[in-house]
């Protein structure tokens, strides 16, 4: 999915075109000569970014059925995103529950999910995905070590819990394009469940001071863009919090050499989609709601369909302008999502009405929410 460079090949028939014209001169072929590396022709991407996964028990029955019986199939449920998804150069995911073990699978409220979700994950071309939630520690640390074997067997990377402390300390990077792209995530709480016993490090709980720190730790180990993924907000509210807005202002105005440390802030938690917000100069996205959920019930009992709406975030990083520079977001998109709960689908919007589907109230919805906080003027434009 992350696309070759031709530089080298071009490099080496230049050279090779230069040692043939020497050699019929009667010369000695020269030795071939490095550029320097401000003279590397740098290439940006494109960064895909979505919601939450949470499969409740329904779900669970949903990917028994699709595989037959036998096991778990969760890609069909996935397949309708998967060209989105597939065309990025890096796409990130939220894995907001862990893996259970010997069959037993649980929805809500301490969900334990099949560990062919990260099979599903990866075969829809996703390349990474935050696992700090408030759902991290529902099995313990053997849930923690479960969900990361299986998504490690899937090629899927991953941020935010650890099997180690090593693990812990060691930034989770991405290459895409000529840029190297650090993941990190956070999350608010884990549901009063404390950490397992001298294993402080398993799961990052969101602390300002931790995440700029390692924000800048990533900087020093060469990442060109930080990424940081926040499990964050307040259920089935869907104007960012007060929590929300205050960190998104303090992570996105701190700056070491007068270079932002955070480039990227993905949200994730609340159910429901919120806005987009470019904040000094970089993108925020407060939450990006469910991507995969069940029937979702709000704090009142009611079945609420706004669970089962989310967006997709995309965005496009150009090389900066001068060496040390910041990679800059050139195109900045939302595509609207929905968990189609009867079908047992992920309905991306806008192809779905192109092909006759009514469903541009859901699309009219979901749109002026995540441009509520004026994100239009920036530049935020509706994807398909």
């Amino acid at each position: 999915m992350i696309a070759r460079s031709r530089q080298v090949a071009l490099a080496l028939t230049v050279v090779l075109a230069a040692g043939a014209a020497c050699q019929a001169r009667g010369h000695e072929p020269p030795r071939p000569v490095r550029p320097a590396p401000s003279a590397v022709a740098l290439r940006g991407f494109t960064l895909v970014a979505s919601g939450d996964v949470l499969p409740h028990s329904t779900i669970i029955d949903r990917a028994r059925f699709d595989a037959g019986g036998a096991g778990y199939d969760f890609g069909p449920m996935l397949a309708g995103i998967r060209s989105v998804v597939s065309r990025a150069d890096v796409a990130l995911c939220h894995m907001e529950t862990v893996y259970g073990a010997n069959g037993v699978y649980t929805g809500y409220p301490t969900f334990k999910s099949p560990p062919e979700v990260a099979g599903a994950l990866a075969a829809t071309g996703y390349d990474g995905c935050s696992t700090a939630s408030n759902h991290t520690l529902d099995d313990g640390a053997g849930g923690i070590r479960r969900t990361l074997d299986a998504l490690d067997r899937a090629g899927v990377r991953h941020a935010g819990s650890a099997r180690t402390e090593d693990e812990a300390n060691t930034v989770t990077m991405l290459r895409a394009g000529s840029a190297k792209i650090a993941h990190l995530a956070y999350t608010y709480d884990t549901n009063g469940l404390p950490l397992p016993a001298g294993q402080p490090w398993a799961v990052n709980l969101i602390d300002e001071t931790k995440v700029l720190a390692d924000a800048r730790a990533a900087r020093r180990a060469g990442a060109d863009v930080v990424v940081v993924s926040l499990h964050w907000g307040t259920e089935w509210q869907d104007a960012p919090d007060e929590r929300q807005l205050s960190l998104a202002r303090s992570l996105t105005a701190a700056r070491t050499g007068g270079r932002p440390d955070v480039d990227l802030i993905l949200g994730t938690h609340a159910h429901v989609p919120q806005a987009y917000e470019k904040v000094n100069g970089t993108w925020v996205v407060y939450g990006m709601g469910d991507q995969i959920a069940g029937a979702m019930y709000n704090h009142q009992g009611a079945q609420d369909p706004r669970g089962n709406q989310s967006s997709l975030g995309r965005f496009t990083f150009a090389p900066p302008a001068r060496p040390g520079g910041r990679w800059e977001v050139t195109k900045a998109e939302f595509v609207p999502q929905l968990f189609d709960v009867d079908a047992g689908r992920v309905v991306n919007l806008n192809r779905a009405i192109a092909q006759g589907a009514e469903v541009q109230g859901v699309r009219d919805r979901i749109r002026d929410v995540v441009l509520s906080r004026g994100a239009a003027q920036d530049g935020l434009v509706m994807g398909e």
